[in-house]
């Protein structure tokens, strides 16, 4: 039984396959109420702005790859700077890779929108980690 949930979860990773499993995941565990996906930061970030005028569609929580193609997880997180407002107060980011690269989690850590920084991939005891 979960303690908590977040209403609005969103998951950006290129890989359809993680993201059917992780949306699984976050349903069955009732982690989420419900799933965004989108297999780029591109259409994240579209998705976003859209959202922004109504703030109980905004996602409370982002779990966003760092790996993919043309606009990575840091270029993601450069653009959410510009995003409105109420889009970077409402959202925490959760950075998820499966490198293990100094590097990669050094610069997450620096980043004032990034809530956690994981491996992937998610799985029960990571979700329950999360949860507040």
């Amino acid at each position: 039984m979960s303690q908590s949930r977040y209403p609005v979860v969103m998951l950006v990773d290129d890989n359809e396959i993680d993201n059917f499993v992780n949306k699984k995941l976050i349903e069955t565990e009732k982690f989420g109420d419900t799933v965004l996906v989108h297999t780029s930061a591109v259409s994240a970030l579209d998705d976003l702005k859209k959202r922004a005028s109504e703030p109980g569609q905004l996602p409370d929580l982002i779990f966003l790859d760092i790996m993919m193609p043309n606009v990575d997880g840091f270029g993601f997180l450069e653009a959410f700077d510009g995003l409105p407002e109420p889009v970077k107060t409402r959202a925490k980011v959760v950075m998820l890779s499966t490198s293990e690269s100094f590097k990669d989690l050094n610069r997450a850590n620096q980043n004032r929108y990034v809530y956690k920084f994981l491996n992937k991939p998610l799985n029960k005891a990571v979700l329950d980690a999360i949860r507040i």
